[in-house]
């Protein structure tokens, strides 16, 4: 048996929870697919044997997705904030988002196909923003600005000017 988290995220699926989980599983590393559970009668939104809730981690982040119809819609309120090493990592996590029914937004941030919100964010281009130098860290953050995925080697100079 396995010892159950304390605190969970739950997000709201209109319907396809599983498939988002096994896209998540898929596309990030230590993210995996647990239990799916089916509902044992009808429900608002779902007849019973529908997959209701499923069991899964986000790069760690213990998740469930529960498939509660079309009353709520995510936003960008709450979203994952991944930490990319360098441009590979960056490019390799937004394509996969954007190009599975995915879209993309502004400063590093792009949503997946069932409207849950990402931030891809290099390290590179937090260390910049956050930077002691306000000057250097203002010029970075200006470029981000312009950007919709991050490119590194953009933020790099213009942290340099």
């Amino acid at each position: 048996m396995t010892k159950t988290a304390k605190n969970t995220i739950c997000l709201w699926y209109d319907n396809n929870a599983e498939g988002a989980a096994r896209f998540y599983a898929e596309t990030f590393p230590d993210s995996s697919v647990g239990a799916v559970h089916r509902a044992p009668g009808d429900y608002p939104s779902g007849k019973e044997g529908d997959v209701l809730t499923v069991e899964f981690t986000v790069m760690g982040i213990p998740c469930i997705g529960l498939n509660g119809g079309p009353a709520f819609k995510h936003s960008e309120a709450f979203s994952f904030q991944v930490a990319t090493e360098d441009q590979s990592e960056t490019d390799r996590y937004w394509n996969a988002i954007v190009s599975n029914g995915g879209q993309e937004s502004d400063c590093g941030w792009c949503k997946d196909k069932w409207g849950i919100s990402w931030q891809i964010t290099p390290v590179a281009l937090t260390k910049a923003f956050t930077s002691r130098d306000r000057v250097a860290a203002k010029r970075a953050f200006d470029a981000m600005m312009t950007m919709k995925k991050i490119d590194i080697a953009a933020i790099e100079a213009a942290f340099r000017g």
